[in-house]
């Protein structure tokens, strides 16, 4: 007897960057040697105060359940935070918790979304934005931002997007997968047109906050305070802190919206872990020195990236301002032979050909809305970085 599956999840694609990295795993399963530049984690280890903290609770027998939208002292953490950096006033009832971003940004779609609702995704996108609106019956919206325009989303293409089936904005900055960040002069452009079409709600994820390297990433709340009401703010610990794997994830908006993803996540996972919770509160409200010196991290590696990859033939490189990936165009590369006589015909051949080639894993620009490119992060360590960009430089100068 076979169990039939629904048509959602049989129309959904598995996510892009999980599927590399699980295919970079079996080939080193295999024995073979692949550097990883699909990384989207840092590979440093979460500050020890941070997992001091989770220590304490763990032993202080903080391993019950919360309730679901998160422990208080977390909740007031994540307000207190809002204040330092972004200058924004949340209450407690304004504030959820959730078992990463993803989880809050589908349990947002899901409580909000119906059938035909209409989702604006600027491109380049994350992977997951236009299959989680589509499995909620959403409808995405993809708007190209081309290179010409730093990647971003301008004001013209906003207005000829939204229609009256609008529900949501989705903007990403710093953006992943280009590294664009928005300045206070593109979001108050993008205000200005949201001011018009009060139908349209705007999720801003803002995971990659603290990692920018030309200045600092603005919430498009602290710009423009009026659109307050019909704001979302997405972000977590994961990128900033380097805590992937403790699941954390929160974001303020309406207290109606909140109460209503209280309501999904009760019925659902139930609550984050009561430990990652309070390693959270921890990172959120302690020193935050640790950020800085990621940051500084991330920018050395950023500049060394550059520094061995610019000039590479057939490929057009330019340096992110925030988050830590690299998008270079590939187009110069389209049309050119492999030393063993295929010819690439796509950002995706080209990738392909990195792995069985130079043994260097990257992400095809197709997975996120716009190709020819390819995403390469800087996440992982300085010896790897220098010895995949090492490897593209030789791979791109074989072909023919």
């Amino acid at each position: 007897m076979t169990i039939g599956l629904a048509e959602r999840v049989i129309a959904l694609k598995p996510s892009a960057s999980i599927g590399a990295k699980q295919k970079v795993l079996e080939l080193q399963a295999t024995g073979k040697t692949v550097i990883d530049l699909t990384i989207g984690e840092p590979d440093l280890d979460t500050p020890a105060h941070i997992v001091s903290a989770a220590t304490s609770a763990a032993e202080g027998g903080d391993t019950h359940y919360t309730v679901p939208m998160g422990t208080p002292a977390l909740r007031k953490a994540i307000i207190e935070k809002l204040r330092r950096d972004n200058t924004l006033d949340y209450a407690l009832n304004e504030v959820i918790v959730g078992v990463g971003a993803k989880q809050l940004i589908y349990e947002a779609f899901a409580a909000t979304l119906n059938k035909g609702d209409e989702v604006i995704v600027p491109a380049p996108y994350w992977v997951s934005y236009p299959d989680i609106a589509t499995i909620h019956d959403g409808r995405p919206i993809i708007v190209p931002c081309p290179e010409g325009n730093g990647f971003k989303l301008t004001p013209e293409a906003l207005r000829t997007a939204i229609s009256p089936r609008t529900k949501w904005l989705v903007l990403n900055s710093p953006n992943n997968p280009t590294g664009a960040v928005y300045s206070r002069e593109d979001l108050s452009a993008l205000a200005e047109v949201l001011r018009g079409s009060p139908h349209v709600s705007v999720m801003t994820d803002e995971i990659y906050e603290h990692l920018t390297y030309e200045g600092k990433a603005l919430s498009l709340g602290e710009v423009a305070p009026d659109l307050k009401d019909r704001l979302l703010i997405i972000n977590g610990v994961s990128k900033a802190y380097a805590m992937t794997g403790w699941r954390i994830g929160y974001a303020a908006g309406p207290a109606a919206l909140i109460a209503a993803m209280n309501k999904l996540i009760g019925q659902s996972t139930s609550c984050a872990s009561s430990v990652s919770q309070a390693a959270a509160a921890a990172a959120l409200s302690g020193d935050q020195a640790c950020v800085a010196e990621a940051t500084k991290t991330f920018r050395k590696r950023r500049d060394r990236m550059f520094e061995l990859l610019d000039g590479t033939p057939g490929m057009d490189i330019r340096k992110p301002e925030g988050a830590f990936y690299f998008y270079p165009s590939v187009a110069g590369l389209i049309g050119k032979c492999t030393p063993d006589g295929k010819v690439l015909t796509s950002d995706l051949d080209v990738s392909l050909y990195l792995l069985d080639g130079a043994h260097v894993a990257v992400l095809d620009g197709g997975a996120y809305g716009m190709s020819p490119y390819l995403r390469m992060s800087f996440g992982g360590a300085m010896e790897d970085i220098e010895a995949g960009c090492r490897a593209i430089r030789k791979a791109c100068e074989a072909l023919v």
